[in-house]
């Protein structure tokens, strides 16, 4: 057995560990470091080998794209340590992310009909105005149950006290879920014991819930609805996935030409001819799905697509326009929304935000870059964005020069350090930094939320990036009593 305090990195006085405190292993993680504890340098290692030789013959891979637009296939970095939180804190979580996300979903549908939110001013006109992903052709559309938000995955930090805060909602085509389940069953395989004695609330029924939601929203009233994944296909990052949830789900996995529309009517070609389609779950950007209404040298979509739509006779998951409620510049007003629309007091916060269209706060961010986070409203997967206390004086400079050129294509908020969780290096115990995926699913029975996560692992040290497109890896999330 190790000696349990050389096992003990050291800690960052001023953040928040999941694993440890100043008083040593916290209670919902002594389970797992005792097994840990027990375990020789040459067994970690080998499980450590026995996962990534389980993701490379399972073929779980992503697409990291390099400058000149090149893409590299790599296998999804995994750490085989879980990420425990604790049923308390998993409650807050969860009451709050199904709070936000019906704000959202009114805000959505408020947004493309009345738009009392901004009648009443809330939010600016102009905000709205000039998000590039306020889609002007959704105006109006009748949406099946008004449910705009099918799929969510809201990116939850913690800061140096532990509290949750929100840091961006993913409203589009939130992906990561098939590493959740993928994680879980490495877990399982590697950790057989410490699994069972932990008793780890399930992920697996994640499929099943998913592919409830897409029949319930079939516009035909008939006992097996048609329902497919369309995805742009094998060169798109998440390629991996959507063959896997096609697979879980048992349903379909298309291109777009192997979809046709005919008489407002959206059908699939099959051997026996063609098969009218009920509901598409799309793994694809509003601005490919149809060439004849966006953009017209796309070949990913489905010409006729949008009449089909807007004739109620096809339902699309998610919706179609939802980008303009994950904007990073509209993110700093979903705490209005939900007083607005529930008249509550948000359960999770926000990120402190600042928009530099505000000059004030625009001024007060050039006075403090180096504490700052800059990021850019419409960009995602780490992208876009400069770190100010890793950036050169060059850097800083030309956010700067960006920000005066279009204010309304940034935001800023201050530097948060993630919680770290333990992870497992050169046979090592050493912290890194996390967040938290979680997916919520929104049907017509209300959100349901698999307990659990995409935990993501910034690997590099120091570093506050998790994403897997600039180096990050993941773990399995365990929530436990």
């Amino acid at each position: 057995m190790k000696d349990m305090m050389k096992m003990i990195p050291k800690l960052n006085p001023n953040g928040w560990d999941e694993m440890f405190s100043s008083n040593g292993v916290r209670s919902s993680y002594r389970k797992v470091f005792q097994t840990i504890q027990n375990l020789s340098h040459e067994n970690l290692s080998q499980k450590q080998s026995q996962a990534a030789d389980f993701f490379m013959n399972q073929g779980i891979t992503f697409t990291v794209y390099s400058d000149d637009n090149q893409g590299i296939e790599r296998i999804f970095p995994f750490d085989i340590i879980p990420r425990i939180i604790t049923q308390k804190d998993w409650t807050e979580v969860e009451t709050g992310i199904k709070q936000r996300l019906k704000a959202l979903n009114l805000f959505l549908e408020d947004i493309y009909n009345e738009q009392l939110i901004i009648k009443d001013g809330i939010i600016p006109a102009s905000l709205i105005a000039s998000c590039p992903h306020y889609i002007q052709e959704v105006q109006g559309i009748k949406v099946p149950h008004n449910i705009h938000i099918h799929i969510a995955g809201i990116d939850l930090i913690r800061g140096a006290k532990g509290e949750f805060y929100v840091l961006e909602d993913n409203l589009r085509c939130p992906s990561g879920v098939s590493y959740m389940l993928e994680n879980r069953e490495i877990t399982k395989r590697i950790f057989p014991e410490m699994f069972a004695s932990n008793d780890v609330k399930m992920v697996a029924n994640y499929p099943m819930i998913f592919h409830n939601i897409l029949i319930s929203l079939s516009p035909r009233n008939i006992p097996n609805p048609n329902v497919v994944l369309l995805t742009p296909g094998v060169y798109n990052s998440a390629y991996y996935e959507h063959t896997f949830l096609a697979r879980q789900m048992g349903i379909p996995l298309v291109e777009g030409r192997d979809l046709v529309v005919n008489n407002n009517k959206v059908y699939m070609k099959t051997t026996s001819g063609l098969r009218q389609v009920d509901v598409i779950y799309r793994r694809l950007d509003d601005e490919y799905l149809d060439p004849l209404v966006f953009k017209p040298d796309s070949t990913l979509g489905v010409p006729g697509l949008m009449s089909a739509y807007k004739l109620g006779n096809v339902a699309l998951v998610n919706a179609v326009g939802n980008g303009v409620a994950d904007d990073k510049a509209v993110y700093a007003y979903v705490p209005d929304m939900i007083r607005f629309y529930l008249n509550e007091e948000p359960i999770l916060k926000n990120v402190p935000t600042y928009q530099m269209e505000n000059l004030e706060e625009r001024e007060l961010v050039f006075a403090d870059m180096e504490n700052m986070v800059i990021k850019e409203t419409n960009q995602s997967g780490g992208y876009g964005m400069v770190m100010g206390n890793k950036a050169t004086e060059k850097e800083l400079k030309e956010a700067k020069i960006a920000i005066l050129a279009n204010p309304r294509n940034f935001i800023a908020q201050p530097i948060i350090q993630l919680s770290t969780v333990p992870c497992l290096i050169d046979g090592e115990l050493k912290l890194r930094h996390v967040d938290l995926r979680p997916y919520a699913l929104c049907g017509p029975n209300g959100v349901k939320i698999v307990p659990g996560g995409l935990t993501r692992v910034a690997l590099t040290e120091g570093s506050l990036v998790v994403n897997s497109s600039q180096g990050g890896g993941s773990k399995d999330t365990w929530i436990v009593k």
